[in-house]
């Protein structure tokens, strides 16, 4: 099997080397639970912005985004702080510090790295804060310095808060105290309201402060009526009752303070939502996305575009391999990244897929433009439910039945390296004179990726959950070699791994059937043996280009097609099976005649017995897209059952049955299909 990826990865290393060390000041994110395993006990989460809340922790760390050389030492000092500040820093972990900002205004920081080749500074501002309240909320009117009292005749932020208004973040503190739920109590507030002490006591103007100063004291049970006295009674705080602005962009009393946009944050950090979002068991989300890729998104210079990347077509790169230019894709927003480096990108986050403000779609999935739902050789796909967002990014850059005719020109040529979507449709390997037919999960499942990779998992403990399903769009744990195949076994039946899932036919024709992914693995090594420099285990994409043979590129970029796809067959085996071996035989390779894969039919169908009226026998053929329980049988005009025909699971496939009715007599009878879901009904006759 070939290693061009990973030769391509060194080659980037190698690159970077060249370039000076460069520091960074990364403002952290402190979540629940990493507080809980870190050994501090400073007892304060903290959201990663540049804006905090006064009284509350910040935590810093340094990083050399200029090469690959690690820090030998970092120094971090104030370069400048609020006048009577007294903070200082505390060191923890590997050259980590945090402080605790005891005056508002802004803290300057200034940090210095030194790696094997020299030195660089950088400083960053932090700037603590106090709360201001939402306003606006629930007909309770704004007062400055509420944010709404300032933003609430702006059509830009009126229509954010109107769909904020109505959103689970902006209820859930209101329904809570009304009793829904019924087990609601003040252990909530930390996460539902805005500014209440999450754990170290502070005084800056949250949810608490002002309930203290206004004399409103929470008390059990809670109940319908609740929400209308503190509105009534207290309309300041209803201004903060509420998960609102300042959860999620900071706090906004210096920003209110002149309206320097430096001094609130637009985040798409996921730390932010990582605050309330990462305290397992129940509120596991973010632990669970902290082990993807999306958390450590890969960073090329390429990146950069420039002018190219002033769209928002497949070929723009920022649009997937940065949080914010996946937004601004999701808003028909162009990104400018002229001059754009690692030290901007921002991960694939919370924020990146779901709208905080709230929509009409399920969980707040992001919209994304017309058009966008198309691959690159212009398919317009309807299917795949929820799962159309990821495959606006998991899907390949070009189709190879366009671009596999065109000459090799780089280690690069090729469909791009998540053809994820384009496999589960069916759709953009080359092809050879035939359309190859296609397994049927992009018709089966209504949210395709999501429906698969996001079940959640049984395991209440920490053995596999937050390591497969959810947010973690995984289905194996290598740590524990566990296979999430909950989805597989309606289906497909027990499986304990991918190898259980047997092929049909030996397809790569080495003299035995085996697992779909062994199968698979088998073409590949068979393709690539079959390419140039022609009968070794080795590609050379130069060697390709020299051919100019479109035969052999169409056949390379279907190599690449597959071989970065992933899924190893899994998402859809008939078309990479029939895909893979039409590039083997076009390139003169030998397979077997009898390994054909067999049609897999596309819907369930119960097909008119044959003859009818019969004596004494007839056939019955009925077609199941899926592996399931099937149960046919035969009822006289009564309904009572005469003959049970199939009782038994079976894999999907076209099937043909006989019936017999020899013992009964002549009469008009019914035949029934339970397959699943589906049940169909239909007549016929016995003569004698």
């Amino acid at each position: 099997m070939k290693h061009i990826y990973k030769i391509l990865l060194i080659s980037l290393v190698v690159v970077s080397l060249g370039f000076a060390q460069r520091a960074k000041v990364m403002i952290d994110a402190m979540t629940p639970e990493k507080l809980a395993h870190s050994g501090l006990t400073t007892n304060s989460v903290s959201s990663g912005l540049h804006v905090v809340a006064n009284e509350t922790f910040v935590y810093l760390s340094p990083k050399n985004i200029g090469n690959t050389e690690p820090i030998n030492v970092a120094a971090f000092e104030f370069a400048s702080k609020p006048s009577g500040s007294a903070a200082v820093f505390t060191n923890y972990g590997d050259k980590s510090v945090y402080f605790k900002p005891d005056v508002k205004g802004e803290y300057k920081v200034k940090l210095t790295i030194t790696t094997t080749s020299g030195t660089h500074d950088t400083t960053v501002s932090v700037y603590s804060a106090n709360y201001v309240g939402t306003g606006n909320f629930d007909g309770v009117a704004a007062a400055y310095p509420n944010c709404m009292s300032c933003h609430g005749t702006t059509p830009k932020f009126t229509q954010i808060f109107d769909k904020w208004k109505v959103s689970g973040h902006a209820t859930i503190f209101k329904n809570g105290i009304d009793g829904s739920p019924t087990y609601y109590n003040q252990s909530c507030f930390k996460c539902h309201t805005v500014g209440y002490n999450h754990d170290v006591a502070a005084v800056n103007n949250g949810f608490d402060d002002v309930a203290a100063t206004l004399g409103w004291t929470f008390t059990l049970p809670v109940g319908a009526g609740k929400w209308d006295s503190l509105k009534t009674m207290y309309p300041a705080l209803a201004q903060y009752s509420h998960i609102g602005c300042e959860n999620c962009h900071g706090p906004g009393g210096e920003h209110a303070m002149g309206g320097s946009t430096a001094k609130i944050a637009v985040p798409q950090e996921a730390g932010v939502c990582g605050q309330c979002h990462d305290e397992p068991w129940r509120h596991n989300r973010y632990a669970q996305w902290e082990n993807t890729l999306h958390s450590n998104p890969v960073w090329s210079n390429s990146f950069a575009q420039a002018a190219a990347s002033q769209n928002n077509n497949l070929q723009n790169c920022i649009r997937c391999h940065d949080g914010k230019g996946f937004v601004n894709f999701t808003k028909g927003v162009n990104t400018n990244t002229t001059g754009m480096t690692s030290a901007s990108q921002v991960h694939i986050g919370c924020t990146t897929c779901h709208d905080p403000h709230g929509n009409d779609n399920p969980s707040s999935i992001r919209n994304t433009p017309a058009g966008s739902d198309t691959l690159a050789g212009g398919f317009q796909y309807t299917s795949g439910g929820s799962g159309q967002l990821c495959m606006n990014c998991h899907k390949g850059r070009r189709d190879g039945n366009i671009f596999g005719v065109t000459q090799v020109t780089s280690a690069h040529w090729g469909p791009h390296y998540s053809v994820q979507g384009d496999v589960f449709l069916g759709k953009s390997a080359a092809e050879f004179g035939a359309s190859y037919s296609s397994t049927p999960h992009s018709m089966l499942f209504q949210n395709g990726c999501v429906d698969c990779h996001m079940v959640a998992t049984t395991d209440t403990g920490t053995v596999n959950r937050d390591k497969v399903g959810g947010h973690t769009f995984a289905l194996f744990n290598p740590e524990t070699n566990y296979y999430h195949t909950t989805k597989c076994t309606p289906c497909h039946g027990q499986k304990s791994s991918w190898d259980d899932f047997i092929a049909r036919s030996d397809y790569d024709s080495d003299g035995q059937i085996e697992s779909i992914p062994q199968e698979y693995n088998g073409l590949l090594k068979k393709l690539a043996y079959y390419l140039p420099p022609t009968g070794v285990d080795s590609i050379s994409w130069q060697a390709i280009r020299d051919s100019n043979n479109v035969t052999i590129n169409k056949a390379y970029f279907n190599y690449r097609f597959f071989y970065y796809e992933g899924s190893k067959g899994m998402h859809n085996t008939m078309y990479a099976v029939n895909a893979l071996r039409s590039s083997i035989i076009a390139l003169g390779g030998v397979l077997s005649i009898d390994t054909q894969m067999p049609e897999i039919p596309i819907e369930f169908s119960l097909s008119q017995n044959y003859p009818n009226p019969f004596n004494p026998s007839t056939r019955i053929n009925y077609t199941i897209p899926l592996g399931t329980k099937v149960r046919l049988a035969v009822y006289d005009l009564l309904g009572k059952e005469v003959a049970v025909l199939v009782d038994s699971y079976k894999e999907a496939g076209s099937y043909t049955v006989e019936f017999n009715g020899t013992n009964l007599p002549t009469g008009v009878y019914f035949y029934n299909l339970q397959a699943g879901k589906h049940n169909s009904t239909k007549k016929l006759m016995l003569t004698k």
